[in-house]
């Protein structure tokens, strides 16, 4: 079998898999998965069907298969055997215990079908791989279904209560919230809901939810979807500005641990320092303040502004020591 044929056909066959796991599917979407041409997809569509498979639609409006037909027993290559390992420790790390049990269960299924050497190569991995615990707990002990309660309020449309307690908030709250998705950001999941006590959305961190109870009441009204959210809530970004440090060479390898999440372009060696560029657009705060746990052993080239900001950080900070 030539490699191109081989390629088509392992994609008919992801293609058959597609549209078993969703409802309906568009040819733009599985041409942007396969990343190949509209006219390719429509070619792979009329090959299953010529195949004997009962797809309904047509191009342009999406496909999807005839109730009842269902796929042969998968088998799952080597490599996707063992993708299971890191998606159940995952699992075991970032969802609620609710979620996580859920989420084991299926994973059983899955592996029940896997053949005998795979299910020994995965049940011997399972203890090679350590995901270790966060110092912050994700989910609050006395609410181990926050998670399982959000994704089951998005899916039925029902409002749920949560008493939850802001980080400007003395006391919990009580609200009432019609959850519209969840986004995982900075270790900490956050439901994005709309709510009822403030009449607009609000984003609630998972470990700040005290309790949480479903309702059998439906929302209120029809909500934006979260991809709209998200894109509403952007704000127009700032400018970056160029800034370049110069860094002791025993302290370097600190620097380097976090200086990513700061703008970090380039390094390169100079004399027995190293010259480390950022692109970056906070040099009044949140960069500055940075820095300044390594202000005995860096030295700030350029802009003049940061030196500015790092002198009037520093001048604070003896003001409070007197």
């Amino acid at each position: 079998m030539s490699v191109d044929l081989k390629k088509r056909f392992d994609r008919i066959v992801e293609i058959l898999i597609q549209l078993q796991s969703k409802r309906v599917v568009k040819a733009q979407e599985l041409a942007d998965r396969f990343d190949v041409s509209l006219r390719t997809i429509y070619r792979d569509i009329k090959s299953l069907e010529q195949a004997g498979v009962p797809l309904i639609g047509e191009a342009g409006m999406g496909y999807s298969i005839m109730d009842g037909y269902r796929l042969p027993p998968i088998s799952f290559s080597k490599e996707e055997a063992l993708c299971f390992v890191a998606a159940e420790k995952l699992a075991e790390k970032y969802l609620d215990k609710a979620s996580a049990a859920q989420y084991a269960s299926a994973l059983m299924k899955i592996k029940a079908i896997l053949k005998g050497n795979d299910q020994d190569m995965v049940t011997n991995m399972q203890e090679q791989i350590i995901m270790r615990k966060q110092n912050t707990q994700i989910f609050p002990e006395q609410v181990p279904h926050v998670l399982s309660s959000a994704i089951e309020s998005i899916a039925n449309k029902k409002q749920i209560k949560i008493i939850y307690q802001g980080v400007k908030d003395d006391e919990p709250q009580h609200r009432t919230i019609e959850p519209i998705g969840i986004v995982h950001e900075i270790g900490f999941w956050y439901i994005v809901a709309y709510c009822l006590e403030r009449n607009d959305f609000r984003q609630f961190r998972s470990d700040r939810i005290n309790h949480i109870e479903t309702t059998e009441n439906g929302y209120s009204k029809r909500h934006i979807s979260i991809e709209e959210y998200l894109k509403c809530m952007k704000t127009p970004e700032m400018p970056k500005i160029k800034t370049v440090i110069l860094v002791d060479r025993e302290f370097a390898p600190f620097v380097r641990w976090q200086r990513t999440h700061y703008g970090f372009k380039s390094e390169r060696k100079v004399g027995d320092k190293f010259e480390m560029t950022f692109e970056n657009r906070d040099i009044e705060h949140e960069f500055p303040r940075w820095l300044m746990m390594f202000g005995d052993c860096i030295k700030i080239e350029e802009p003049e502004e940061l030196k500015h900001s790092f002198k009037k950080l520093f001048q604070a900070i003896q003001n409070n020591i007197k």
